[in-house]
């Protein structure tokens, strides 16, 4: 049996093209079957860490941000859509209406993976990306983390304790640090094996081939 292939998967809650790439590295995984273990990780990425409480129009944000017309933005996150039903992702058909700090749902994401290991994290990751993209509502109401917790079906009531504490927040910025230390500064990043780099949202079968040929050579 082969050596399971570690996938550091550094993302932002916040991240359109990161929900995209676990959607297709899940597609990879699914068409792989037995032929390739992995250990999937999750680390913070923050796009906007000094977004305000309230968040901004997300037609605004990107305009200001990549100084480009409303008109493209708005083909640009239809083509977005597309790409995430491609690999089984549902993203809200209008669209998430505003962008959030979301340094509390990397807090919540780091608590699942050391409280409740591995699969927990991913369970948590993926309903935290569903409240952004499918549902599209606000990452500052800590009832919609709540909710997200529960879909996830981890303890809702260690998350309120988390929630309305400073608990995690050390580790959770240490982790960030330390990726933007390694030179991460865009995602979706993924490091294979503690060497190779994987960045942006990858098709299926350029997930499947790079998880195959390590796997074939550990």
């Amino acid at each position: 049996m082969n050596k399971p292939v570690k996938i550091d998967f550094v993302s932002d809650v916040a991240c359109p093209w990161c929900a995209v790439g676990l959607g297709a590295l899940e597609q990879a995984l699914a068409n792989l079957g037995d032929e390739v273990q992995v250990e999937l990780h999750f680390h913070p990425f923050e796009l906007n860490p000094d977004m305000p409480p309230g968040g901004q129009d997300v037609i605004e944000h990107l305009t200001q941000k990549y100084g480009m017309p409303e008109e493209q933005v708005r083909k640009n996150q239809t083509a977005i859509r597309e790409r995430a039903a491609a690999v089984g992702v549902t993203f809200h058909p209008e669209g998430r209406k505003r962008v959030y700090n979301t340094f509390n749902a990397h807090r919540l994401i780091h608590w699942a993976g050391v409280e409740a290991g591995a699969e927990a994290q991913r369970r948590i990751k993926k309903e935290l990306l569903a409240t952004y993209f499918t549902l599209a509502i606000s990452m500052d109401d800590p009832e919609n983390l709540i909710d997200a917790v529960r879909r996830a079906g981890l303890d809702t009531k260690r998350a309120r304790e988390i929630l309305t504490s400073t608990e995690f927040e050390t580790e959770t910025r240490a982790s960030e640090q330390k990726y933007l230390g390694l030179g991460i500064s865009s995602v979706p990043s993924l490091i294979l094996n503690d060497k190779y780099l994987l960045q942006g949202a990858q098709p299926v079968e350029s997930f499947e081939q790079a998880l195959r040929q390590l796997a074939s050579a550990s």
